[in-house]
């Protein structure tokens, strides 16, 4: 009877005598596969900054996100040919079109409401939505041939993110601590600030099947202004800090007597870690995120005060500061909380202004701000949505539709080609046609700028090793300088 597999037991109590239930088989197999993937971290800190597989050009990232598709058509992509055709009526077969109607329509053409120049001595035509950002012309890569999967925002924005659709993964700044950890013990290696709860909402900054402690630090929300954007739960609403550190003081001390009885527990390390994480953020993550010791002119670069540009310039001025200490994967969210997000005008495209001109100067001033500090050359800076939008019009000719067969992001800094253009779409700028770069690839070179092997950068889960780019992506060699 002693025996826990002995068929007059029960499986429940032999499950029960065997491992403690249910409950500790999954915790024991979590925290293995914790252990046995992340076995090149040291177990006392899974954040400690690792060696990647490459060469690195960029220590860190920072992604602009610009949520609900900016028309490249109105901005970076100059396309004579709208204003030629401009109101006259085309087929375009597009993947939108054909999941709403089954078939390929007519569309009325519409030109660009906004005029283009070319700035810099790389000649790269801006359109006047974005004069600040267009003075950095010639410190920009920008890309004409982006592809990506989803014609709705929530599944098009899950896979910018998590490089799927339909499941629960490893979002990009998860992956990106996973394979480097973090270059400041006393904060999180992935911060995401104002991050909308719409269209995927924590997934997009989930750490999915990895370990808990590469998910994505969220300062703020989405419609909740950046004066108040913080990390949650970090301060004691009852203790004062004394009463606090002795409480954290008598904490550790039970947790080393516990490593020292149990040496080989590795995960009990880890779970350590995670405790004095958050006593180190407690002391050191209000001081990075405090902007009031900001020069006058710092805040004025980034537009802090002005009316229209204040929120977002904070936000911009918080990533630069987040960089400069160390943190790797930076996210910084243009969006909103609604059913539709900032960018996504179908019947009102020139609203596309309103948005252009809150987010111009704060990312320009950015640039500006990461370059005098001698930051740029090392942090690459990512600015785009998670599709672009149609050459053509929609509701009554005021609008545009989505479109993930063809749209512009760029890139600048961190050892990508300056003041340089890859890709194209079609004459109207329906379709990429030449170079063209899926959401997989730019996954894959910005991992490879790092210094990751998208391939190698793998993780067991569920009886098969997972990568961000899964089965795909190729490096895009030729916008790496």
């Amino acid at each position: 009877m002693n025996n826990p597999y002995n068929p007059i037991l029960g499986r429940r109590q032999a499950l029960k005598r065997a491992a403690c239930g249910f409950g500790n088989l999954a915790l024991a197999g979590m925290l293995g596969r914790q252990t046995m993937a992340a076995g090149k971290a040291t177990a006392m800190n899974p954040l400690a900054p690792q060696q990647g597989h490459l060469a690195a050009k960029a220590k860190r990232v920072i992604f602009i996100f610009m949520q609900g598709g900016p028309s490249h058509v109105d901005s970076f992509d100059y396309k004579p040919r709208l204003d030629k055709d401009h109101g006259k009526m085309r087929k375009f077969d597009d993947a939108r079109t054909k999941a709403k109607t089954g078939k390929v329509i007519e569309h009325r053409i519409m030109k660009s409401l906004w005029e283009y120049k070319q700035y810099g001595q790389c000649g790269l035509p801006v359109s006047d939505l974005f004069p600040n950002i267009a003075k950095h012309a010639d410190d920009l890569c920008v890309l004409k041939g982006m592809h990506t999967e989803g014609v709705a925002h929530g599944p098009a924005t899950l896979f910018l993110h998590t490089g799927t659709m339909n499941m629960i993964r490893p979002s990009m700044g998860a992956w990106t601590t996973y394979g480097l950890g973090s270059d400041n013990e006393n904060l999180p290696g992935f911060v995401t600030i104002n991050p909308s709860m719409g269209n995927g909402g924590p997934r997009n900054y989930s750490n999915g099947f990895l370990p808990a402690v590469y998910q994505g630090t969220a300062v703020g929300r989405a419609g909740i202004p950046a004066k108040e954007a913080k990390i949650r739960n970090i301060v004691h609403p009852k203790l004062s800090s004394d009463e606090q550190l002795k409480q954290f003081e008598l904490l550790r001390a039970m947790n080393q007597a516990q490593v020292k009885s149990k040496p080989q527990e590795y995960e009990l390390d880890a779970l350590i870690n995670s405790y004095e994480l958050a006593w180190r953020m407690q002391n050191n993550a209000p001081n990075t995120l405090d902007l009031s010791g900001e020069s006058k002119s710092t805040l004025e670069m980034y537009g802090i005060d002005e009316k229209e540009t204040d929120n977002f310039g904070r936000q911009c001025l918080m990533g630069r500061r987040l960089a400069e200490a160390g943190v790797r994967y930076i996210q910084i969210n243009y969006t909103d909380n609604t059913n539709n997000p900032a960018w996504d005008q179908h019947s009102n495209m020139p609203k596309h202004k309103e948005h252009a001109y809150a987010s111009d100067k704060p990312v320009a001033g950015l640039l500006q701000d990461l370059k005098q500090r001698g930051l740029l050359e090392d942090t690459l800076v990512w600015w785009g949505g998670e599709f672009g939008r149609t050459p053509y019009s929609q509701s009554n000719g005021t609008g545009r539709d989505h479109n993930s067969d063809g749209f512009t992001v760029w890139l600048a800094g961190g050892g990508v080609k300056p003041g340089f253009s890859y890709g194209e779409t079609d004459e109207f700028g329906h379709r990429a046609v030449d170079g063209k770069v899926h959401m997989h690839d730019l996954h894959a070179t910005i991992l490879h700028l790092l210094g990751l092997d998208h391939e190698r950068l793998t993780y067991p889960f569920d009886g098969r090793d997972y990568r961000l780019t899964d089965v795909a992506g190729r490096v895009v060699d030729e916008i790496i300088a």
